[in-house]
């Protein structure tokens, strides 16, 4: 594991921030992520973020990468540095960290995010939002992407945002072309 996450390192350059995806990793699987030298790990559950945090609080840097429900934000705040994926404003009144608005590119009904015209309003109800996050429709060709990706970038820069949080492991690597600063990997880092 750490000779493939220092190749998706090398892969996307030091500008880039991996995070390491730990939906599906189970407790005792954190302790290979630690191993491997992951420093940033990001969870998509609330619980499951609490759960691994009392047993790993020290050994990584938290980000929370899932849709963040207003109920669970007081606890995302006290445990992460980062939340990529706000995307309510009653979120927002409850959120005390740095944190990404989660766009919905595609418009699909199963996705998190708010729309483009719906950033101003997310913008102006939240004073820490460093940056834009987005998840494009799954795909086995990663240049399917690409638009979204850009489509992200460009909506960032019109409102001075810098931070990209784009590309998991079908895609990271046109992500970083595209200006992502941080991409979230899971499968790849585990794949044999």
């Amino acid at each position: 594991m750490r000779e493939r996450y220092e190749r998706i390192r090398r892969e996307v350059g030091p500008a880039v921030t991996v995070v390491a995806a730990t939906k599906y990793v189970s407790l005792e699987d954190m302790a290979a992520l630690a191993e491997a030298g992951v420093e940033v790990v990001g969870e998509n559950r609330a619980q499951d973020l609490s759960a691994k945090h009392d047993t790993y609080a020290d050994a990584f840097r938290w980000h929370f990468i899932g849709h963040l429900q207003s109920r669970k934000a007081p606890r995302v705040s006290e445990l992460c540095e980062l939340c990529h994926s706000l995307a309510s404003e009653s979120a927002a009144r409850k959120l005390t960290i740095a944190s990404l608005v989660e766009i919905n590119l595609s418009g699909e009904p199963t996705k998190s995010g708010v729309s483009p015209e719906e950033l101003p309003a997310l913008l102006e109800a939240y004073d820490d939002v460093r940056g834009l996050m987005t998840m494009p429709p799954a795909t086995r060709d990663p240049e399917t992407s690409r638009p979204y990706f850009r489509r992200l970038r460009e909506l960032a820069e019109r409102y001075g945002l810098h931070e990209l949080s784009m590309g998991t492991s079908q895609d990271y690597r046109v992500a970083a072309e595209e200006g992502a600063t941080y991409v979230r990997v899971g499968a790849v880092l585990w794949q044999r």
